[in-house]
């Protein structure tokens, strides 16, 4: 195969995500330098801020001060890449069928589903499924934690 097996798709950017003490000046640095609003955010079971650009939601900051985790100094600040994304059966076949090791969860209400899987570098690819657009899936477990606490 290519690669592009039938019923999965990888599609654009969604978002990024930062974890910071610095909650309050990189809200601010976001509002203020690049112009993106502060905006709705999930109930989950961790303080942050979602900053919008053309109503959607574009960065994802995750307050880690009430935590453990040390600041990083520079641009290990970025935790994981998401795309908006199509088949979630499908690519959790896919994955399977490779001996992937992933994550599949829904976002509190229940309108997201979600499969995190971990490139060769480490680095954290978050897929982002909307319920109304996967027909024939079966729905993961919601969970509020933060996939990144771990």
């Amino acid at each position: 195969m290519n690669g592009r097996e039938a019923g999965a798709s990888v599609g654009v950017l969604d978002h990024f995500n930062i974890r910071t003490r610095k909650l309050a000046e990189t809200v601010t640095f976001y509002e203020q330098v690049l112009g993106l609003e502060k905006g709705a955010r999930p109930n989950f079971a961790f303080p942050g801020a979602w900053m919008y650009s053309e109503g959607k939601p574009v960065v994802h900051l995750v307050d880690i001060s009430p935590t453990d985790e040390p600041q990083k100094p520079d641009s290990g600040v970025v935790h994981h890449v998401a795309f908006i994304s199509r088949g979630f059966t499908a690519m959790q076949q896919r994955l399977q069928s490779k001996g992937m090791k992933f994550d599949s969860r829904q976002v509190p209400g229940g309108d997201l589903w979600q499969i995190f899987v971990h490139d060769p570098n480490g680095v954290m690819i978050e897929l982002n499924y909307e319920v109304a657009k996967e027909q024939d899936a079966d729905a993961p477990a919601e969970r509020a934690d933060d996939i990144g606490g771990r």
